[in-house]
Order: C-alpha cells, then sequence, then structure tokens
C-alpha cells in the first residue's frame, strides 16, 4: 500500500486523521491537566507529549489554539502557568478516552468522566489521582509553528511523582509503572519490554 501526497490529500477528515496520527508508531498516552481563574478544572488526553531535554527538565506537546472549536487546555495554562501531565493505565483508559469530547468552559472532564482531583502541596493546577506517574508543569515558553496555527508548549517539570516499582536497575521502567501507550486517535497498547542496553560509548560497540 503506497499513498503518495496527493493520495494522502484526497482522504475524508477521519481516514486522514487516523492514518497520519498512527504513522509515528505508539505515542505516549498522558491527560493534561488545567484549572483556569474562576478555579474550573480541566482534564483532556494527549498523545503529542515529547521530551526536549534533562537539564533542566523540559517537555513540549503540541496545542491548537487558533482553530474554531478551541479546547480549554491552552488558555488555563496561559492564564495561570502551570499544568499536570499525568499517565494513563489500564483501570482507566476509557475514562480517559472520553476527556477528547468538547464539552462546554464550565463542565469538567474529571466529574463529566469519573476521574478524582488532586492536589499537591501549593501547586495549583489538579493532578489525576487514579494516575500512579504524574508531573506538575511550569509554562516556560510556547513556540507558533505557522505551518499549520498549532504551538509547542513548553514546560519544565516541578514536581515528579511515580511508584517506587518504576525505577529498574537506575531506569525508568514503564512496564512496571503499568504505563499505557496511543496510536491514532482511539487504539490503547499496553507496554512490554523487550531489551534493554548499556549506554553507547563508541568504543564499546559491538561488531554486528
Amino acid at each position: 500500500m503506497i499513498y503518495t501526497k496527493h493520495d494522502i490529500a484526497k482522504l475524508d477528515r477521519i481516514s486522514r486523521l487516523k492514518i497520519i496520527n498512527s504513522v509515528t508508531g505508539i505515542k505516549p498516552a498522558n491527560l493534561i491537566g488545567t484549572i483556569n481563574e474562576k478555579e474550573q478544572t480541566n482534564l483532556a488526553i494527549f498523545s503529542s507529549i515529547v521530551h526536549l531535554g534533562s537539564n533542566p527538565p523540559l517537555l513540549g506537546f503540541i496545542s491548537r489554539p487558533r482553530t474554531a472549536d478551541v479546547g480549554h487546555t491552552y488558555h488555563n495554562i496561559q492564564a495561570n502557568g502551570c499544568y499536570t501531565i499525568n499517565h494513563i493505565h489500564p483501570e482507566f483508559i476509557k475514562n480517559a478516552h472520553y476527556t477528547s469530547g468538547k464539552f462546554e468552559e464550565d463542565v469538567s472532564e474529571f466529574d463529566r468522566c469519573s476521574l478524582t482531583e488532586e492536589y499537591r502541596d501549593e501547586f495549583k493546577a489538579p493532578f489525576v489521582k487514579e494516575s500512579q506517574f504524574k508531573m506538575g508543569m511550569r509554562l516556560r515558553e510556547v513556540i507558533d509553528i505557522s505551518l499549520n496555527g498549532t504551538v509547542l508548549v513548553i514546560g519544565e517539570i516541578e514536581y515528579l511523582i511515580m511508584p517506587d516499582s518504576a525505577m529498574v536497575h537506575g531506569d525508568v521502567d514503564l512496564e512496571a509503572s503499568n504505563g499505557v501507550g496511543i496510536s491514532g486517535l482511539n487504539t490503547y497498547y499496553n507496554l512490554s519490554k523487550i531489551e534493554s542496553h548499556p549506554y553507547v560509548r563508541v568504543d564499546e560497540v559491538p561488531e554486528f
């Protein structure tokens, strides 16, 4: 099966979304929790979160603030500068999936999708109580992507909360922490560790 640029352009919107959202392979499935100036909470599923650097610890995700069906996540982050990223686990995949609905601003996806708000110290944004692996983020930069009207939202990790079982010989084991992956718009996967290899030094590369 081969698709040219013109073939892709001719696809109907849903088919194109499903295919192009799948071609990168399995992506991390996370819930981003935010709160607005009226203390109304919001929760939305994202599969575009990426590592940008470790010192300082930066993560980015793609948002679409310029479309007609504007989501509330980006605006809430702009309003108060903080948000949370929460791993999804098999026990609440269905709840997490339905946070993608375009609910009104005064409807909290926490309530509508039966997930629980959790707060830590003075950090304003809500964590997902059901998640065992979560991060409190502080907004650092927003980069406009003019090609398609999206933005790259960059945040710094201020809180990192994960189960003891997630650390295996100094590495984060996403199978042990029961993480979930996503492909396309609506298909979820368990994560299974296949192999582990040492940090690569050129003089230690084996012969293949």
